[in-house]
């Protein structure tokens, strides 16, 4: 027998434990090398974890919610070791009826048989039930809060004769839990939500924030980009969106108005000469910042094509630590939600954050005229402590100006 132990990766130097998800394989099972077995999730990203080598798994060290550091063992695989072999068909067709075992408890692991998930064990503390006096319906035979509430529930008679018919016992577990009026689940956090809020907390303490705002009428960009739209999908493999004007406008600002491109250091203001911008995405975890390096040197079709990359690995979870660390300005799209006005929070320890939103057909003045523009309201949230309000509202301004009048991001003006 070849033992080898499947270990927690190398966690960056900012993060100092992470969380176990859910084990893709149980103990006994084949996997082959590489095959991804269980995915770990720190305050930033879910990191994959595969098997060394090919074998059997033997032993889960770590279940499922443990907390864990780097290089910390959570599994062994037996490289030389074959998976169990299901029971012959024969055999199991001559066991008598009332010794075969339940399929769900059959195929819940030891381990997690019988263990209750957070919401449940908190009902069955509250309801002073003991561990191990509900039985578990969930994945791999956890206790659901739904099963504690039907325990609860359920008459104190004696229990059903041994011999009962299997499908009375299918339409009792398929009966309906009442929940009541008012239900209530109480889950926790994970790990990136409980960093949001953290950084979050620390910006609105920690900064002097100041939102400034102004409109943008988005007519000439729109009819850039209907105009270009064909050509550009066809030469690059891509649309061309919105978000690229939008960085594009914001690192021709923050050219002129260097502060706003500056983060806080102590008392030192440290004024950066690249320009990393954040770009705040959505994910079924919660919020995430990618960066686009030297975004200055990206092309429109490079930005559309980075960010449509982020989206992507943002939706699967695959966002690296590497490609959220940095940034020296962000940039929120509120209107992907259509919203429209919004002050956003700056992402520390950056000093300045521009939000954009839904751009709507309003009702303006021009040239003493009432006029129908497609109107996008532009706001600009910035640390007071190191940016005044002339910086703030003339940044803001020089970007409405080059998305109003996209010639300029050409000629740089």
């Amino acid at each position: 027998m070849a033992i080898i132990e499947v270990k927690v990766p190398q966690l960056s130097e900012s993060v100092a434990e992470a969380t176990m998800l859910q084990w893709k394989k149980k103990p006994g099972e084949a996997v082959a090398a590489d095959e991804i077995l269980i995915e770990i999730e720190t305050d930033k990203v879910v990191l994959e974890v595969p098997a060394p080598s090919a074998g059997v798994l033997v032993e889960l060290v770590v279940g499922d919610g443990g907390t864990v550091v780097s290089d910390q063992v959570i599994a062994r695989i037996d490289t030389d070791g074959k998976a169990a072999a299901a029971a012959p068909a024969a055999a199991v067709a001559a066991a008598p009826a009332a010794a075969a075992a339940p399929a769900a408890a059959a195929a819940a692991p030891a381990s997690m048989a019988g263990v209750a998930m957070p919401a449940a064990a908190k009902l069955m503390a509250d309801a002073g039930m003991a561990a191990g006096s509900v039985a578990g319906t969930g994945k791999d035979g956890r206790v659901t809060k739904g099963d504690v509430l039907a325990a609860a529930a359920a008459p104190k008679a004696a229990p059903a004769p041994a011999a009962a018919p299997k499908a009375a016992l299918q339409q009792v577990a398929a009966a309906p839990i009442p929940l009541g009026e008012r239900p209530e689940q109480r889950v926790p956090m994970t790990r990136l939500r409980a960093r949001v809020a953290e950084r979050l907390l620390q910006s609105q303490s920690t900064n002097a924030i100041l939102t400034t705002f102004n409109e943008v009428n988005m007519a000439p960009v729109m009819a850039m980009r209907s105009k270009f739209q064909d050509s550009f999908t066809k030469e690059h493999g891509c649309k061309l969106g919105f978000m690229s004007f939008f960085v594009k406008a914001a690192v021709h600002a923050l050219k002129k108005f260097p502060v706003l491109n500056a983060s806080v250091d102590g008392n030192d203001i440290v004024y950066h000469g690249y320009f990393d911008i954040g770009i705040a995405v959505g994910s079924p975890r919660g919020l995430v910042v990618p960066i686009l390096r030297n975004a200055d040197q990206m092309s429109f079709a490079d930005i559309e094509k980075k960010i449509a990359e982020f989206g992507k690995k943002a939706a699967e979870g695959k966002l690296g630590i590497e490609e959220m660390t940095g940034g020296t300005f962000s940039i929120s799209n509120g209107g992907t939600f259509g919203s429209m006005m919004s002050t956003p929070i700056i992402n520390p320890p950056q000093s300045a954050i521009l939000g954009v939103h839904a751009t709507k057909d309003r009702a303006v003045v021009e040239n003493g005229q009432i006029v129908i523009r497609p109107i996008n309201y532009l706001a600009m949230s910035y640390d007071h402590r190191i940016i005044d309000g002339r910086e703030a509202v003339l940044g803001l301004v020089a970007m409405k100006d080059a998305l109003e009048d996209p010639a300029r991001l050409l000629f740089n003006i």
